[in-house]
């Protein structure tokens, strides 16, 4: 097993949601590129966490975000270090290949 693999094997998924009332949605994409700029950052440090993706859903005026980390504690410091405030974290479970290919998408 390499090393890479060894880190990682005790990670979780975990979903952030925040709801922003009022807030524009280019407000949210900063704050996601704060996010994925705070997580690189541990990263570099050798913290175990990384940031994977954000969604962001204007009509409820929230950003739903997954981060892959070996503790919540680390998705909890990343959003701190990223000035970002959430409402819940959850533990996540990842489905792969279960949506059909569909042609043009990339």
């Amino acid at each position: 097993m390499d090393e890479e693999a060894a880190t990682t094997e005790s990670w979780a998924t975990y979903l952030v949601e925040g709801y922003r009332p009022g807030i524009p949605v280019e407000a949210l994409k900063r704050a996601a590129q704060r996010l994925n700029a705070a997580a690189a950052q541990m990263a570099r440090e050798g913290k175990p966490v990384r940031y994977v993706h954000s969604t962001i859903v204007p009509e409820d005026e929230s950003c739903l975000s997954l981060i892959e980390a070996a503790s919540e504690s680390l998705v909890r410091e990343a959003y701190a270090r990223a000035r970002v405030h959430f409402e819940r974290i959850s533990t996540a479970i990842p489905v792969e290949d279960v949506v059909p290919e569909r042609s043009g998408r990339k």
